[in-house]
């Protein structure tokens, strides 16, 4: 019955590019509340930013384990587990420890419009983790919308030049995403989408959960029903489920079409705290926002259209042997 099961959830062909980009764009909508429900939870000091990066985490992580064991997953082994630790590192420890501190002081839009720069970091990310090779003006634009980025946070900061640790935290959450989302994405076309999330969560649970005792014994949260509603978002949906469509958008690919899914995340994050938290939406925002979304689309293009050795694409016989793992 479990192999039936499996053969009839392959036969409608899921490996196909059209569905590789809605994958991606469900994904990019469940991370689109990120950043504003971060602010929410961190604004009024009703969670502290470790709490919140490192809890977050470990309650994904209990779903995480249950999944795998309940679906009686294999064990990777081999240089996988260091790969893991790659994802980990990026999208399960990086990303959220380093917004969390960050959006204690900087708005939700200010911070969706730096981390616009990320569909462009994912590409650069890629060809670098790929070898791939790709043509001067991807590299323009790449450059382009770093610089975006930053000339945005500081004018918003007090001028050109002058960076906020907030700004810097941002900066380097992007780093670590990108190369997080990198990483996954590769790794899950081998082990599959929910398994590769859900194994980088099991290997950085030991962390996550020392981190969450001393948050908890050094600044206990006093938050409210609302505050408590937007962490079980994040940890449900923005560090789990998210990732089972995000990741699998990537694995299925090509990577940099479906990455360029991510464009749309910044718009949707700046409307989300335009609606939640009552933000101004000002005209720096709008053009800063415009001037990096642009730029990431310019880097992503230029890459998905450059001649050359096509992505290899998720692996039928990969993804039915995953599938098979599935009890019915």
């Amino acid at each position: 019955m479990k192999n039936q099961s499996s053969a009839i959830a392959n036969h409608s062909d899921p490996l196909s590019p059209r569905s590789g980009f809605a994958w991606g764009v469900l994904g990019v909508l469940a991370f689109s509340f990120t950043v504003p429900l971060t602010r929410i939870v961190v604004q009024h000091g009703a969670m502290s930013p470790l709490f919140v990066g490192s809890g977050r985490a470990v309650v994904a992580t209990l779903l995480a384990t249950g999944a795998l064991a309940l679906t009686r997953q294999p064990l990777p082994c081999g240089i996988v587990w260091g790969r893991l630790m790659i994802v980990a590192g990026g999208v399960v420890i990086g990303f959220p420890l380093l917004t969390s501190y960050a959006l204690t002081t900087v708005p939700a839009s200010h911070g969706a419009v730096v981390i616009a720069v990320l569909p462009a970091a994912t590409a650069v990310a890629t060809v670098l983790r790929t070898g791939e090779r790709p043509a001067t003006p991807f590299w323009i634009a790449a450059t382009l919308g770093a610089v975006a980025a930053v000339v945005f946070a500081g004018l918003q900061g007090g001028g050109i030049g002058v960076l906020q640790t907030s700004d810097l935290l941002l900066l380097g959450a992007v780093v670590a995403a990108a190369v997080g989302y990198a990483e996954g994405g590769l790794l899950a076309r081998e082990l599959g989408a929910w398994q590769t999330v859900s194994w980088a969560l099991v290997v950085s649970s030991p962390l996550m959960v020392v981190l969450t005792c001393v948050s908890v014994a050094g600044r206990p949260p006093v938050a409210g029903a609302t505050e408590w509603a937007a962490f079980a978002y994040l940890a449900a949906v923005s560090m789990f489920l998210g990732f089972f469509a995000w990741y699998r958008g990537l694995a299925i690919g090509p990577m940099a079409q479906v990455s360029q899914t991510q464009l749309t995340q910044p718009v949707m994050s700046i409307l989300w705290a335009t609606l939640l938290l009552h933000e101004r939406l000002t005209w720096p925002t709008v053009v800063g926002g415009i001037a990096v979304i642009l730029c990431a689309l310019a880097a992503i293009r230029s890459r998905a259209g450059r001649p050359g050795t096509p992505e290899p694409s998720a692996p039928r016989a990969a993804d039915q042997r995953q599938s098979s793992n599935t009890v019915a």
